[in-house]
């Protein structure tokens, strides 16, 4: 049986309550918890999400602040024309100013259960939710047999884990590596669930790839099918009030052995009707190096894009490329560094010295030493001479491209070494530089829209690793050494101009390939 929920609802009530605690709460602190509250339009979005619910329904709430993600599963469920009998609600919350306001939201969803002839049950827990999931999941005498949920809603805290902190060691009794207390958070859940349970969580995209969300990923791939993806298509808008500038996704998914099937994609704001597609579980889930990676084509095009990208035929090993990161680290190595080039100096190059796909050097002024010194005792921080591919570590979030690249071209340079700074990937060939036309062709196949939108695909954050860059599938070399000819030569003067080349020469390239072959 459905029912009508009043205007003045729980999870609106949950909502005032945040904004309100919200204005009160020290941003350090929150900082420090890493605390971002759920608005109750992304909520009721979450909410949403879930399939036919049993029963009797045990649903985790860790992290709940206010309680705005329980109030809007429990207006869904009663709402639902499948209602359950009895949900027994779970919050955990360790921030006293969050816990009165938690308390009254819990009584809300208890009238709103009784409205709807559901058996309620709200439980505050202000433990660590860390400390008390491993202790259960451990087992021995102490442990409580009631953590087992049959739905977890999540919006879990967002700071980096200290390789030797309490909660690394508590994670690793359980079996469980996690650089991050979200995916803490969300592993622990995983494990909490029972077979069938569902989850729906708010995640920054970022573990999509890269190694350090490996282990988690391959918890999440192993036991969880993924059921739905949404991605937010403005990076502020969804949590403005708490200024979150990571790009975000929310994730629905069933504790069940993956089988294949489809996805269900969507993009939008919580406040707007999203845009939605299926696609091929195999489309979202791709193997490259042993390691597997989450792709979100969200429209056609980038699944196209996907689809030729991971056919082209060639990997870094088998073009006889390699890629690294710069070996100066300013501040280990301040005693070298010059802000002018000298006598006795080579280059020393940052992603400042970038400009439309070459270098620039020296720059003047410049808030960067242009130059290190050539003496014997820093050679181990230099490359010799030649044509190199150099990638930005971290790019700008207003940079239009999430991989820049550009040429360090030594026929400009006369010099017979040269440094990349560590905020610097290189391409090289066994720590030589690469053929001229081969570097051209490679810098503009990295800065093209194709590639671009196949990176976006999988990496959520302004971040280009070196791994991320193996993990991608190239053109051959005698594709790649055309497209430099063309880019040295002026046969293509602009951006949409050498796309179109690119999309051309891959797509040609895949021919030759592979076409069933995967990439990260």
């Amino acid at each position: 049986m459905s029912v009508n929920i009043r205007v003045n609802s729980a999870a609106d009530e949950a909502d005032r309550r945040r904004v309100a605690v919200s204005r009160q709460l020290d941003w350090e602190r929150r900082a420090d918890l890493g605390q971002y509250l759920t608005p109750v339009g992304v909520a009721r979005f979450m909410a949403g999400m879930f399939d036919e619910l049993p029963t009797r329904v045990a649903l985790l709430d860790a992290g709940a602040g206010t309680g705005t993600l329980t109030a809007a599963f429990v207006e869904q469920a009663c709402r639902s024309v499948t209602c359950p009998a009895e949900i027994c609600a779970t919050t955990y919350e360790v921030d006293a100013p969050m816990l009165e306001h938690l308390e009254e939201t819990l009584k809300d969803c208890a009238a709103i259960c009784e409205e709807a002839g559901v058996a309620f049950q709200g439980d505050i827990r202000t433990a660590d939710f860390i400390e008390a999931a491993t202790a259960s999941l451990g087992g021995g005498l102490f442990r409580d047999k009631s953590l087992s949920f049959d739905a977890a809603i999540l919006n879990p805290p967002y700071r980096k884990i200290a390789t030797f902190s309490m909660e690394r060691c508590l994670l690793q009794t359980v079996g469980l590596d996690a650089t991050n207390m979200y995916a803490a958070f969300v592993a622990l859940a995983i494990r909490l669930l029972r077979p069938n349970g569902q989850m729906a969580v708010i995640m920054p995209r970022s573990f999509c790839n890269g190694p350090y969300f490996r282990p988690f990923r391959e918890l999440l791939l192993s036991e969880m099918t993924i059921r739905r993806v949404h991605v937010f298509e403005s990076r502020k808008k969804a949590f403005r009030d708490d200024a979150v500038l990571q790009e975000n996704i929310i994730l629905h998914a069933v504790k069940a052995k993956p089988a294949g099937g489809v996805i269900r994609l969507s993009t939008g704001d919580s406040d707007a009707e999203p845009k939605l597609r299926d696609v091929d579980y195999s489309e979202v889930v791709r193997e490259a190096n042993g390691d597997r990676f989450i792709h979100l084509p969200t429209d056609q095009s980038d699944s196209d894009t996907a689809g030729w990208m991971a056919a082209l035929p060639m990997t870094l090993p088998s073009l006889g490329i390699e890629v690294s990161t710069g070996r100066v680290v300013d501040f280990r190595a301040r005693e070298f560094l010059r802000v002018d080039p000298g006598p006795d100096t080579v280059p020393l190059i940052y992603p400042c010295h970038f400009s439309s796909g070459v270098v620039e050097w020296p720059l003047s002024p410049c808030r960067k030493p242009n130059a290190i010194s050539d003496v014997p005792e820093s050679l181990s921080l230099m490359v010799p001479s030649g044509y190199y591919v150099l990638t930005k570590r971290f790019s700008s979030k207003e940079e239009r491209r999430r991989v820049v690249a550009a040429v360090y071209d030594p026929s400009v340079f006369p010099f017979h070494r040269v440094g990349f700074e560590n905020h610097v990937n290189y391409f090289h060939a066994r720590g030589a530089g690469l053929d001229r036309d081969t570097a051209f062709g490679l810098m503009v196949f990295l800065n093209s829209t194709p590639v671009d939108r196949y990176f976006r695909q999988f990496n959520g954050h302004t971040q280009v690793n070196a791994t991320d860059l193996r993990t991608l599938r190239y053109p051959d070399l005698e594709s790649l050494a055309a497209l430099g000819r063309a880019a040295v030569e002026g046969r293509t003067d602009c951006q949409e101009k050498l796309d179109e080349v690119v999309v051309a020469t891959c797509q040609a390239t895949t021919k030759n390939g592979d076409p069933t072959a995967s990439a990260g």
